[in-house]
Order: structure tokens, then sequence, then C-alpha cells
């Protein structure tokens, strides 16, 4: 850490913009370059938005759904009219090819307005008769959701803008205060959303926080009584170890995979070879595989292995890879050159135990080249950790339940796609895969901001998607009127 040079960015207190004594830099995993210097909140400062939290509480619960509508469609309004700003900050902190923080913005944007509409819908209430056994007679019960208090939400890098909306966003629609944890290497694009979140009317002060405090100093802030849901999107080693730590709160945890693609015999076609290798070479690639349902296996039935594997070699070694502010770039570099150097070591060990390098292999910098295997052997540490990199490896498989049970055999369960055109094998999959979304006809990579988002196993616990963040914010709380004339 520093405290000298440029003004650094304030943090968000409480609403308010706030500094404090110490700084730290945001570099640029491309050149190096200064990105920003943040300022983080000290002791005392913290204590102080978790305060503003707590007090927060019944007001917030308490305010109009149109109030924190229109809180959340300014918010939407706001990332529309910045959107190449905010699209150029996300590739200088994180990396990312300009196209897909383009596309990042967007979803964004989205989410804040799936929110806005989801705030005035929400909890309107479910009336149940009671009168069907005889000590109910003359009862009825309403059921309404109420928040379970503050939120911490802990966001990670690889979706500086999305996945921070996919945790404030649902916070303030149901009316729960929100301290947001931005990841270290890229807190830029959360303390712009704070700027637009300042520029709201009608929160009450403590509603939201962004509050870029260090890893080393999250424990104590995680044990925080007053903060009883915790929001974490991450690796799954830190996440159940946040998990383990706070047993009696209620903990939702969007982890890690390694997802794979299914390519059964009936996908055949040169038009479905072409879609399917074009997909899985682009999805594997997007964020330099840095999403947790990037394509890290290819499952291709023996009918189509070859074909497939000589079109989606071909597909990736044309991925164009270097400046990320080109917008012509589809691959730029990792968060940081040590990223770049774990997968380099992950590859290396994978090929020095028998695995074919079909194409890449070779980093530069945090630059990792879209890279593809063959014959990855068991005890490669690629065959059953995430890579998050630009990695992915064939396998050939005899018809789809051996296809089924290779998905299966993984520690994780995020999700899989499935490239089929058979309905039957469509509902089977959905039904004996372990995982918490099937894509049929697609990469593993399509998530819609608005539908369920989750995994099983070690991919996690809970789920996103607006409507169900908001669920998993709130729980259900009955009144039962009595003496009614029903």
């Amino acid at each position: 850490m520093t405290t000298t040079g440029a003004a650094p960015y304030a943090f968000w207190l409480a609403g308010r913009p706030a500094r404090g004594e110490e700084t730290f830099d945001v570099t640029s995993s491309w050149d190096g370059g200064l990105v920003g210097r943040v300022s983080v909140p000290d002791q005392d400062q913290v204590e102080q938005a978790v305060a503003a939290a707590a007090a927060a509480t019944d007001a917030f619960a308490a305010t109009p759904a149109h109030v924190r509508a229109a809180a959340l469609d300014h918010v939407a309004k706001r990332l529309a009219e910045r959107a190449e700003e905010l699209a150029a900050l996300i590739t200088a902190e994180n990396g990312k090819p300009l196209k897909w923080a383009r596309g990042e913005v967007g979803r964004a944007v989205s989410v804040f307005r799936w929110a806005a509409e989801e705030a005035r819908r929400f909890n309107g209430g479910e009336a149940q008769r009671l009168d069907t056994d005889p000590g109910g007679v003359g009862r009825l019960a309403l059921t309404r959701r109420f928040p379970r208090g503050p939120v911490l939400g802990i966001a990670p890098f690889n979706f500086p803008l999305n996945l921070v909306a996919h945790k404030v966003a649902p916070a303030l629609a149901v009316g729960a205060p929100i301290i947001l944890k931005p990841a270290p290497a890229t807190p830029l694009s959360a303390l712009l959303l704070g700027e637009l979140l300042a520029e709201t009317e009608g929160l009450p002060e403590g509603a939201w926080s962004v509050l870029p405090v260090p890893n080393d100093r999250m424990p104590e802030l995680v044990r925080d009584p007053r903060l009883p849901v915790i929001s974490f999107t991450g690796s799954d080693t830190v996440g159940y170890q946040i998990m383990d730590s706070v047993p009696r709160k209620h903990v939702t945890l969007e982890l890690g995979g390694n997802a794979a693609a299914v390519v059964l015999a009936d996908w055949s076609s040169e038009q479905d070879l072409e879609w399917a290798a074009t997909r899985i070479a682009t999805f594997a690639n997007y964020q330099a595989g840095q999403s947790c349902i990037s394509v890290q296996r290819v499952i291709a039935d023996a009918a189509v292995y070859d074909a497939l594997a000589e079109k989606v070699v071909a597909k990736v070694r044309a991925q164009v890879t270097g400046d990320p502010n080109d917008a012509a770039t589809d691959v730029g570099p990792l968060v940081s050159e040590a990223a770049a150097e774990r997968v380099e070591q992950w590859v290396d060990d994978a090929v020095g135990k028998g695995a074919k390098l079909l194409t890449g292999g070779a980093r530069d910098g945090a630059t990792y080249a879209p890279t593809v295997l063959a014959d990855l052997p068991g005890d490669a540490v690629l065959a059953t950790a995430e890579a998050f990199g630009p990695v992915l490896s064939l396998h050939r498989v005899n018809g789809a339940e051996e296809a089924f049970a290779a998905v299966n055999d993984s520690r994780f369960g995020l999700q899989t796609g499935v490239f089929t055109h058979d309905l039957q094998i469509a509902f089977r999959a959905h039904r004996v895969l372990e995982v918490g979304g099937v894509i049929i006809g697609d990469a593993p990579s399509y998530r819609a901001d608005q539908m369920p988002y989750g995994g099983v196993k070690d991919s996690g616990h809970g789920r996103e998607g607006v409507k169900y963040a908001m669920d998993d914010y709130t729980y259900e709380r009955v009144l039962v009127l009595t003496g009614l004339d029903l």
C-alpha cells in the first residue's frame, strides 16, 4: 500500500464519499500502468458503515416500493448513459477485451432494470384460508416476505460491474441495507456505481456502502452479527471458509466450476459442428477463461469427436489475442501475471503427465495463449480443478450415458451445455446432470440475468438472478387473522 501520489478514489460510506489515510494502486494487467489509486476505509469508518446499515434496517424495509424502484431505474438509466466510460474502466482495471466489457455494462443495465420491475411486484402477499380443518374456521393466513437484515456482498474481479450489480440491485429492491466489498484488483467499477447510487433520492442513510476493505481485514467484518446475510462470489476455498466461520448466518455462495460442453452423436451436420465449435472456442476464452461457466471440458461422442476437434482447434487458433483496448481483440490478459503463471504451471503439469497440446501453451506476461489439450490424464491438476484461464480439454465418449457420467465426475456442478436435437435426451440431461443449469444447444456459458443461477456440490449454495436473490435476502412471515366471516 501507498499513502502518496494523486488524489485517490473515494469510497462510499453510508451513501457519502469518504477517504481514509491508506491507499492502494489498481494497475493494468496489460501494460502495468496505473489505472487508479483507491482510498481504504480504516477500522472506525468500517464500523460507521456497519452501524449505519444496522440503523437503517427498519426504515429501509418500510420504504415504499416506488421509491426503491425509482432509485433502481435511475441507476439503470445512468449506467446506459455512461456505458462507454464504464466499459473502458472495466477493460483498464480487469484486462477484459473492450467488446466483452461493453457486454458486461449492458447486462448490468438489465440487472438494475429487472430489479426495479421486481421491486414493484415483490412482496404482494399470499392469502391462505385455514378453514380446511375445524380449528381453522374464521381464520385466514397472510404470508409476506421481509428482509433478513443487512447484507454483506463480496464481489469477485472477473465481472467487476455485473456481479456487483447482482449483489446490490436485489438488496435495494427488497429494502435490505448492503455493504459491498469489491475485489481488491478491480474496485473502480464498483466505486463508480456508488457515484450513480449517490444520485438517487429517497433511500435512507445507511442503505448502501461500498468499502474496498483489504482481504486480510475481512474476517472481522464477516463475523459481525449486525450483518446476518452474506452473499459471496469467488473461489470455493474462500467461500466455504466463510460459511464455516459463521454457521448461524444466511450465506449464499456462488463459486467455481469446470463447466462441460457435451456434443452428442445427433449433432453431426456441418452446420451443427460449426456452431458448436464456434460457441466452444468463444466461451472457453471470452474473459481469458476467467468465468465460472467458461467452457473447460468438451465431452464429445466418438461419432463426432474427430470432426469437432479439428474445428475447435482451428477456431481457438483464430481467437484474436492482444490489447484489450482494441475492439477487435477476443482474448486479453488474465487479471495478473501471477494468474497467468498458475495457468502455465497447470498446463505444463498436464503435458508432463501425458496430455497432448493441440494449440497454445505459451505465456507472455499476464497473457496466456488460448489452449486446447487432448488425452488429459486423470491425475493432472486441470482434470479436477477450475482452470480459470483460456484452457479447454477434449474428451471422447460413447453415447449420452457415458457423456453424462463424465460431466458428473466432478466435485463441481454449476452449468453444462448439451448439444443435441433429441428432446428426450434434453429432458434426461435435465434430470440426471448434477448441475445448477443445463443449456441445450449451446455452451454452458449462457446466463440470462433474470434466471436462477447457481450450482451444487462445490459450486456453491443458493441462487442469484434478480428475483431469486431477492428471495434469498428475505424470509417468509405469516400473519393469521382470526374471527373472520369467510
